[in-house]
């Protein structure tokens, strides 16, 4: 009788092209020496490394094509910020290149980060050096590796929150990637540190290489993210992350965390094999070994994540395949040694850390409201304009923060006024300006910036925002904490999938003009603030103009049903979706 033999599944294009790739190097510097207004789809997408994506204005593709011209190229880069830390004079730096090699705007991200747009493949070393000497980077702000590590960005000075930065900032210096590609491409071979440089391995493994020990050639099979979070204070998302650090506390000093693992909340509605996932504990680590742990987690996901199907890829599908106990049992296997189970410690609440706040050393910080994160002067209202020249003439710190806000660190208490006069001189709004719910939103760029975006975001949240405005109003409910997130796909940029009201794009619309407009949605309900429990949907294809219609009905039975104390999101989850009228059909309850 015959032996069938098993074979492996074939690696996906993406794994052939970083094998090729000399470690991270080759289809880059070819593209960038080829003439020409954009790369080959191979070296953009191992220029995604070093943190730029190539991108096309989406709403010029239609008159372009009609035109015989080419798509309206540009590219997107990211800045790694760990912490969203930055000094006034990054900001300015910042400030500048947006202006004159970007699109004239900034754009916080919710991992605390600035992207810029519109970068014409000229311009793009000028750019990431310029950065690289205001002592940042873009290594590692996008690709198959850690991601930009989160932490909480309040400016609070006391042991705890000081002891869970120094540890998020050990975690991201230990994890960037050592190859020297970067430096040879940016900036000529000179090495700028940003973060301090990278140890030793903490363990070896069978996967390690010379150049890359923790990630190998061919880096990790997707993209690898990482928060550190206290229970009281889960500003940073903790469970929607493939690693998180969820701090324990004891006499006033952090001791340790629990290690959570497998979040993770892209998905794509077509393919029942993905689906979001919330990060769950594995184990208990004291501070000595995060980097330990952590590097043992992510050589677990580097040597068993599937490396055929991108779909697939990420931590989460490896613990929910496996079980939690399976995947505690290799991570111990990895380090030699049993590990701790998780303290009785969970998230029990969520600051946004804006308005004006004590800092604990005498001084005031000041967190500003900054709509879907987008920094740019509109009309009477001139951020842009003024955050330039707030930092040119305090010079003092700021901060991101992972709901697309932006704080002001070190104020003098007697500088209050006058920031107050300088805020009202450039229409820029305070947190008591703004209402709850557009205080608690966030939306995904999407159109016209981004390749994966099925319909708007950014641009159609706030008119959503402004409808909902009014109804709350109606309802007697302005004040009630919510969370409303809005993304132009399912790949979930804007964490729409644990928050109280999910806005997922689903299907496109075109204008009688050619150009691209606010399609059709899907409503996920019953998640919360707190950021540690999934939405379900309640309506599939919902025309954007019947988001809120659609929501009022289920905001009344709120108003009218909830016991004292409940939230909108407890509500929908204990009452069901079937009952508050939901259904899988075409936006018809």
């Amino acid at each position: 009788m015959e032996t069938i033999k098993e074979t492996a599944p074939k690696p996906s294009k993406v794994e052939a092209l970083k094998k090729a790739s000399d470690y991270l190097k080759t289809q880059v510097i070819e593209g960038l020496e080829t003439p020409g207004s954009h790369l080959s789809e191979d070296a953009a997408s191992i220029l995604k490394f070093h943190g730029s994506y190539q991108q096309d204005d989406r709403d010029l593709r239609g008159r372009n094509k009609k035109e015989g011209k080419e798509k309206a190229f540009g590219f997107m880069v990211r800045v790694r910020m760990p912490g969203g830390l930055m000094s006034a004079a990054q900001y300015l730096a910042c400030d500048e290149l947006a202006r004159t090699l970007g699109d004239g705007t900034l754009r916080i991200t919710t991992r605390q980060e600035f992207q810029f747009y519109g970068v014409l493949k000229d311009n793009l070393k000028t750019l990431i050096a310029a950065l690289n000497h205001a002592l940042l980077s873009t290594l590692a702000a996008c690709g198959d590796v850690e991601r930009n590590v989160l932490c909480c960005p309040a400016p609070v000075q006391d042991p705890v929150r000081d002891a869970v930065r120094a540890d998020a900032l050990a975690w991201a210096s230990h994890c960037a990637p050592r190859s020297s590609a970067y430096w040879d491409i940016w900036l000529d071979g000179e090495k700028i540190e940003s973060l301090p440089p990278a140890g030793p391995p903490r363990i070896a493994t069978p996967g390690d290489d010379p150049v890359e020990p923790l990630y190998g050639k061919t880096y990790l099979p997707r993209k690898f993210k990482t928060a550190f979070a206290l229970p009281e204070d889960n500003c940073t998302d903790v469970h929607a992350n493939d690693l998180g650090f969820l701090g324990v506390v004891e006499q006033g000093q952090l001791v340790g965390y629990n290690v959570l693992a497998g979040g993770g909340l892209g998905t794509t509605p077509s393919a029942q094999k993905t689906f979001p996932y919330l990060g769950v504990p594995i184990v208990y680590v004291e501070r000595d070994d995060v980097l330990t742990v952590g590097e043992a987690i992510l050589k677990v996901f580097r040597d068993f994540g599937n490396r055929s199907d991108r779909k697939r890829a990420r931590l989460k599908y490896i613990i929910h395949d496996w079980g939690v106990a399976a995947f505690r049992d290799k991570v111990e296997e990895y380090l030699g040694r049993p590990l701790e189970d998780p303290r009785p410690v969970e998230v029990h609440e969520v600051d946004d850390h804006l308005g004006w706040r004590e800092q604990g050393d005498g001084k005031l910080y000041l967190g500003l409201p900054v709509e879907n994160g987008r920094v740019k002067d509109d009309g009477p209202m001139r951020l842009m304009s003024g955050l330039r020249a707030f930092f040119a003439k305090y010079q003092t710190r700021g901060r991101l923060t992972c709901q697309q806000k932006i704080l002001l660190a070190d104020l003098e208490p007697e500088w209050r006024p006058e920031i107050e006069a300088w805020m009202r001189e450039y229409g820029i709004a305070g947190v008591d300006q703004v209402s709850t719910v557009r205080r608690w939103s966030m939306a995904c760029p999407a159109l016209p910036t981004c390749g994966l975006a099925v319909t708007e975001s950014e641009r159609a949240l706030p008119a959503i925002l402004d409808q909902l405005d009014a109804e709350l109003a109606a309802l007697r409910l302005a004040d009630e904490r919510l969370t409303v997130r809005m993304t132009g796909c399912p790949n979930g940029c804007a964490r729409p999938y644990n928050s109280d009201i999910g806005l997922v794009g689903r299907a496109a619309h075109i204008n009688p003009d050619g150009t691209p407009g606010p399609g059709k949605y899907t409503i996920f309900l019953g998640g919360r603030t707190l950021g540690d429990r999934l939405n379900t949907k309640f309506l599939d294809y919902v025309p954007y103009d019947q988001v809120v219609p659609r929501l009022v009905p289920v905001l009344r039975r709120f108003k009218a049903e909830r016991p004292p104390g409940e939230t909108f999101g407890d509500f929908c989850d204990r009452i069901g979706i079937e009952s508050l009228g939901g259904s899988d059909g075409d936006g018809d309850a």
